[in-house]
């Protein structure tokens, strides 16, 4: 099959797939794109929002249509990482053996990230970054494609452990999920005050996706597009010569190459999804915002005038 044609079925098999995630979960139709985004760019996505806003049941249905498997993790101050990498036992035969956590799945969704210490967060990033797990000497593979989505509640901040920026880097999109609005959440309360069983079709499996993602990569880009990308990143640090009045005014820290090469892969997936054969600036604008938040830091100047990160990246742009 040409590369014209997968990327045709590429974009009919997303309609399809919208459609069915849109069977359970209503609205968010941003928050849904960002998130199939990232899985098809290869990345991790961080969900920040309050709770009840069906972050979870979001994350459970994409999963049971695109045919992966699943699991979640309630992430508690008194979580090891052997609790979620897994540990050596002692078997009836007398031997040690390795029994896998619940890291070994496609999708993992960290529950409340920030619940748990840093020993155990660095376990969970580690295996974000490497795509493996390493147990007694001996490494071992998760299972391909991988995903980890976090979500994170922004309000309750006693006995937290914020991720530090370095680590938040590791993350694709940084993506806020908001109240549904009055006519969605009326559907919502309808639909979920009932007993009705909405079943999930599967749209794809793991290695259509593994494939889609190979796909998405090589798709060409323009030298202008790089260059706008690059210059983009390069404006969120005060020390660059091309660096605004409001970079030097309410950002402390920038961000780092990472997110460059994430809005020139997020920019390829968005034009790809989109039927577009290679992506524009405007691609590259598309994934600005869930790319960046988390990756400059304000000062208390920004916050004293209520500039949110929002706001400083629409200045950007």
């Amino acid at each position: 099959m040409s590369d014209v044609k997968e990327l045709d079925q590429l974009v009919e098999k997303y309609k399809t797939l919208k459609k069915e995630i849109h069977k359970v979960i209503v609205g968010q139709d941003e928050v849904v794109d960002q998130v199939l985004i990232s899985m098809f760019s290869r990345g991790h996505c961080l969900l920040v929002g309050v709770p009840g806003l069906a972050k979870t049941l979001l994350v459970n249905t994409i999963a049971q249509s695109l045919g992966l498997s699943f699991n979640r993790i309630q992430f508690t101050p008194d979580l090891m990482p052997s609790d979620i990498v897994g540990a050596e036992i002692l078997g009836e035969n007398r031997a040690f053996q390795f029994v896998k956590g619940p890291l070994f799945n496609n999708m993992v969704l960290a529950d409340e990230i920030n619940r748990t210490p840093p020993k155990t967060q660095s376990a969970l990033l580690e295996a974000m970054q490497e795509k493996t797990v390493t147990a007694a000497g001996k490494t071992y593979d998760l299972p391909k494609p991988f995903f980890v989505l976090a979500t994170q509640n922004p309000i309750e901040q006693e006995g937290t452990y914020p991720l530090p920026e370095a680590q938040l880097d590791r993350f694709m999109f940084n993506i806020w999920v908001d109240y549904p609005t009055f006519e969605e959440e009326m559907s919502i309360v309808k639909s979920t005050t009932q007993d009705l069983n909405v079943e999930i079709q599967q749209i794809m499996n793991s290695d259509e996706i593994t494939r889609f993602q190979a796909l998405i990569r090589e798709l060409p880009v323009a030298e202008n597009v790089l260059e706008y990308a690059v210059r983009l990143v390069g404006k969120t640090r005060i020390k660059d010569p091309a660096a605004p009045q409001i970079t030097k005014d309410f950002i402390t820290w920038g961000a780092g190459p990472r997110a460059s090469q994430y809005l020139i892969i997020g920019a390829k997936c968005h034009a790809a999804l989109k039927g577009k054969y290679a992506p524009d600036i405007e691609d590259v604008k598309a994934v600005a915002h869930p790319i960046l938040r988390h990756r400059l830091v304000r000062n208390y100047k920004a916050e004293a005038e209520g500039y949110d990160m929002d706001k400083i990246i629409n200045e950007l742009l």
